[in-house]
């Protein structure tokens, strides 16, 4: 049926790439883009009433308005009369971080600064939009051709409300998984998703770095615990930077009120020092290129 569905608009379906409880994810060829794309099936059908009335609606605001280089991209959005919604999507041709870390092990830290810049950067644009993802993992973060990250899976997406005084409404719903779950969650204190959203950033560069969880989720009540005594586990095994070390426990800060905004995480010496030094190569390669009479 989908098949038959997607042929009429230019779509050759392909492998199936992931599945849930009210959908799947398939690999298909779109003729007009001459390019593969993920194609997400949603049948309404199978939605409970609060999946079909808050979040659905929530997941499609999101993928229309935002748009950015490391974020994936939404092509089009559809729905037949017997109640099924397709998204066409951009394709994470190598995968997921999840699979890539777990397969080819933890990231060198030069290569993790320029990657997690590229993340960074994405949700910088959601939150600047008023947007709190409320599910970052490596499980949601894609990689193309030239594994560069992309952002993907909006399915727990908020647009944040705000009061007669311009304030954020906080929110109470926990969402997300476990593992990376900020306390203030894991104790249903209503909070600013996107501050939320920081510590599981935090959780996903300790994971880039280590190809591993920082906190052990099997015992919900142990690990509040220990990540309110910020005891964050950097294996001796790893040499990593104290500026990157910093960052990390910055963002694994259980004290909301101390814990970075993104715009506090782009300004870091960590991801400054990286910045700097590609922009001041950019200008020594200029330079010689001048000397050279190349430009």
């Amino acid at each position: 049926m989908d098949a038959v569905v997607l042929k009429k608009r230019g779509y050759s379906l392909g492998d199936t790439l992931g599945e849930g409880s009210y959908g799947k994810v398939k690999a298909a060829y779109c003729h007009r883009l001459k390019r593969k794309v993920a194609i997400k099936i949603i049948d309404k059908k199978k939605m409970s009433q609060n999946v079909l009335e808050k979040f659905l609606p929530r997941e499609m605001q999101a993928l229309m308005q935002l748009h950015h280089p490391s974020i994936i991209e939404t092509y089009e959005i559809f729905e037949t009369s017997s109640g099924k919604v397709y998204i066409v999507m951009e394709l994470g041709e190598k995968g997921s971080l999840f699979t890539y870390l777990t397969t080819q092990g933890a990231l060198e830290e030069s290569v993790a600064r320029s990657k997690f810049q590229q993340l960074a950067s994405a949700i910088k644009h959601c939150h600047d939009l008023d947007f709190a993802h409320r599910d970052l993992k490596c499980d949601n973060i894609l990689l193309d051709n030239d594994l560069n990250f992309k952002l993907s899976d909006f399915g727990f997406s908020k647009p944040l409300a705000r009061d007669e005084n311009g304030k954020t409404v906080l929110s109470s719903t926990f969402c997300g998984s476990l593992a990376y779950s900020a306390p203030e969650l894991l104790e249903h204190i209503p909070c600013d998703p996107r501050i939320s959203d920081m510590w599981s950033l935090g959780i996903i560069l300790y994971a880039m770095l280590f190809a591993s969880q920082p906190f052990d989720s099997s015992n919900v009540k142990e690990m509040l615990q220990v990540q309110k005594q910020r005891k964050i586990p950097f294996l001796k095994s790893k040499h990593v930077s104290a500026e990157c070390k910093n960052l990390i426990s910055r963002l694994l800060h259980p004290d909301v009120t101390q814990r970075l905004c993104i715009d506090d995480v782009l300004k870091h010496p960590w991801l400054y020092a990286s910045t700097h030094l590609q922009s001041s190569h950019f200008l020594q390669k200029s330079v010689k290129k001048c000397h050279a009479g190349k430009i």
